[in-house]
């Protein structure tokens, strides 16, 4: 009998053992995918920047278009947004049977509203564009840290990311209750993209911010971003539900609404609440003066400001900027031209030369202020962060890129169990910080411990840097049904956390408890996990093979295993153990050598089994599909899910300036003709993907 049960307790260790390791592998091929994809977003703006400062407009009109591309938010000052999104003058027809609303909103409006995105109602665009303007005036006002104390409420609950899953934040307020007086809610960033109901999401928490405004609390999160929503979908037409000028004022509206949002809220004091984490120069001093405003996408900021400070430190310097730099950054003087002195008068009039002096000096800073994008044009109310800024004008002052710094490391960073701190390569932005940079933090500010979300975790929250640094995320069923729970933490006096978890899947509700924890779960979770990665392998079907042959010297078509891993690896730095991940996508062989050339065969067939294209051309559409989309949207400038044919003849203009390829105005104009194929005067993103599938297939 002891035997019996010694034998029957190995087989069950293995057995769990074999179903962890099986879910940790798959948790990093969801995650490695993730992160490639926000890499490949930063990559795609980063070459946007790039043209756009080495491209010289020929006119007052090609630039106004080209400074326009990334700076959506940002063109309109506030008279002329206040204008412009102008909610009064919108009729809501007779025929409307959703929810209304009217200001001051109360409690009732609430329930009302989450009774209706309960029917999947919709909220009318005058009532959206009225709230957006209600909460802006409020962010406004409100500090970059927010200070929340327990004294005031029984608790304190905290969620992380929620990603559009409005199921998920129904789930919270159903176990949790409403905000109210008595129980206030910090929502950590991220509540936008990737999920389906992201406006609904932005809608009910922005309601219940304008009801308490002392109960409900919103950190900025890196979704919270003009540039990662053009990749992530939340700017295009199928989320935002409205179509039309309506809608494009709808995405205007929140876009210079989330630039409101506070960075970082302290409870107690003692807790410190930030969407993504801190580095060794984070200084909470310096977030607490930044004009949050000015940066409406943090992606945005580094290689433009850097050129243009650089033009200003070598204009001081005495050398022009041409000379410096030969290989030309002449878009960013073209773009801002610097003013010329007029001849100065006899010194021996002092009263004229003075006067020509002051008038000098004020044009250089003039320039240097547009250099460094520095608006006068703001004739705004004072907000906090302003009248910090006027109270301490004796302090010490900082950079913009210092600034951008401080934002783009709490929004973008992620922990490490090592220790120091240094570049995020994975996500392409912010940092990784280890526990001695947690525990300086710490020290510095008399902190207990961090509250952070950015990351998705398989419990919903996790722990790390001895309990000091705690991740906390809402959105349950991440990457697939059952892949992960959802969760959030309460506080109370005492600080002590307090989890709840849940996941908010109806098809998870039907599974029992066994299902959940045991194969058949971790079996749907890992074949969506492996359709994902060999759909990214089939993607780089060009490059592998390249890289196959590099191990292949006798062109055998063969190479062993051990050379397959690295050479995976090489070509898709997912950075995955493919040693581990093998048996799940290469069949076992006798002689331990992998036959190539048909591996690669039978994923084409298995991605053809679900396109009826052309294997090499359904290579590049898989493999780029999701830059295209970006870039659609990009240039679609009006957000009217269409290109126009001025839209595209601009930039073209900037693609044929980077390429060096001449083309008139008959040549751009027959071309975006020709892309037009149902002839109606604009370019759809079908007829888009359509042009570089016939390009492919040309070629």
């Amino acid at each position: 009998a002891f035997k019996a049960a010694v034998l029957i307790q190995r087989w069950y260790r293995r057995y769990v053992a074999r179903l962890e390791m099986r879910r940790r592998c798959t948790w990093r091929i969801f995650q490695s995918i993730e992160y490639a994809c926000e890499q490949d977003q930063i990559k795609l703006h980063n070459f946007f920047s790039y043209l756009m400062d080495h491209f010289t407009p020929s006119s007052s009109k090609e630039r106004d278009f080209i400074s326009r591309m990334f700076i959506s938010g940002e063109s309109f000052k506030e008279a002329e947004l206040e204008k412009y999104c102008d909610y009064e003058s919108m009729e809501v027809p007779d025929s409307y049977t959703g929810p209304r609303l009217s200001f001051p909103l109360l409690p009732d409006h609430a329930t009302a509203l989450l009774e209706a995105f309960k029917q999947k109602q919709q909220l009318h665009a005058r009532y959206v564009l009225n709230l957006l303007h209600e909460t802006r005036k409020h962010l406004k006002q409100l500090p970059n840290i927010s200070h929340v104390s327990t004294c005031y409420s029984e608790e304190v609950t905290v969620c992380g990311d929620l990603h559009g899953q409005l199921d998920d934040l129904f789930l919270i307020f159903y176990k949790n209750g409403l905000p109210s007086p008595s129980k206030s809610y910090v929502f950590n960033g991220d509540f936008v993209d990737r999920g389906k109901q992201s406006l609904e999401i932005l809608i009910v928490l922005f309601t219940f911010l304008l009801i308490y405004p002392k109960e409900v609390h919103l950190n900025r999160g890196n979704h919270e971003d003009h540039m990662v929503n053009l990749r992530y979908g939340f700017s295009c037409w199928a989320d935002c539900h409205v179509k039309g000028v309506h809608g494009k004022k709808i995405l205007k509206m929140i876009q210079n609404v989330f630039c409101w949002l506070p960075l970082a809220t302290l409870i107690d004091q003692k807790v410190l609440i930030i969407h993504g984490g801190i580095s060794d120069t984070t200084d909470l001093d310096m977030l607490e003066k930044i004009k949050r405003n000015k940066f409406i996408s943090v992606l945005r900021g580094k290689k433009r400001k850097e050129s243009n400070r650089n033009v200003e430190i070598q204009e001081i310097n005495g050398e022009s900027k041409i000379e410096a730099d030969p290989a030309g950054n002449e878009a960013a003087l073209s773009l801002c031209p610097q003013p010329r002195p007029t001849q100065a008068p006899s010194m021996a009039n002092k009263l004229e030369f003075s006067r020509w002096v002051r008038q000098t000096v004020q044009e250089q800073i003039e320039w240097c202020r547009r250099l460094v994008d520095i608006s006068e044009s703001e004739d705004e109310e004072l907000t906090y962060s302003s009248v910090v800024s006027l109270t301490d004008l004796d302090g010490p002052s900082w950079t913009r890129q210092e600034e951008w710094k401080q934002i783009l490391d709490i929004l973008w960073s992620d922990p490490m169990p090592q220790e120091g701190c240094r570049a995020n390569t994975v996500r392409g932005g912010g940092c990784y910080f280890g526990p001695d940079v947690t525990g300086k933090i710490l020290e510095k500010y008399n902190l207990q411990f961090l509250i952070r979300s950015h990351e998705c975790k398989q419990e919903g929250y996790e722990f790390c840097h001895n309990r000091k640094v705690l991740t906390i995320f809402s959105a349950s069923n991440y990457y697939e049904i059952g892949s992960n729970r959802g969760a959030y933490v309460k506080l109370g006096p005492d600080l002590v956390p307090h989890f709840v978890q849940y996941q908010a899947s109806k098809t998870a509700h039907t599974l029992t408890m066994t299902q959940r924890q045991g194969f058949l779960q971790i079996s749907r979770v890992e074949e969506s996990a492996f359709r994902a990665l060999r759909e990214k392998l089939f993607a780089h079907t060009s490059a592998l093979i390249s890289a196959f042959k590099a191990y292949d010297k006798d062109n055998t078509g063969k190479i062993t295993l051990s050379n397959w891993a690295t050479a995976v690896e090489s070509v898709l730095h997912l950075g995955l153990p493919w040693r581990m991940l093998r048996p799940q996508l290469v069949r076992s062989t006798a002689d331990g050598m992998l036959e190539y050339k048909s591996w690669l065969d039978d994923l084409a067939m298995e991605q053809r089994s679900q396109e009826h294209i052309q294997s090499s051309l359904l290579e590049v559409i898989y493999r780029n599909r999701s830059n295209l989309e970006t870039i659609f949207r990009i240039i679609d400038r009006d957000h009217s899910g269409l290109i126009s044919f001025e839209e595209f003849h601009q930039t073209w203009k900037l693609f044929s300036s980077h390429m060096n390829i001449e083309l008139t105005d008959d040549g751009i104009n027959d071309l975006v003709r020709s892309i037009d194929f149902n002839k109606d005067g604009n370019i759809d993103f079908n007829e888009f993907l359509e042009a570089f599938r016939l390009v492919k297939q040309s070629q």
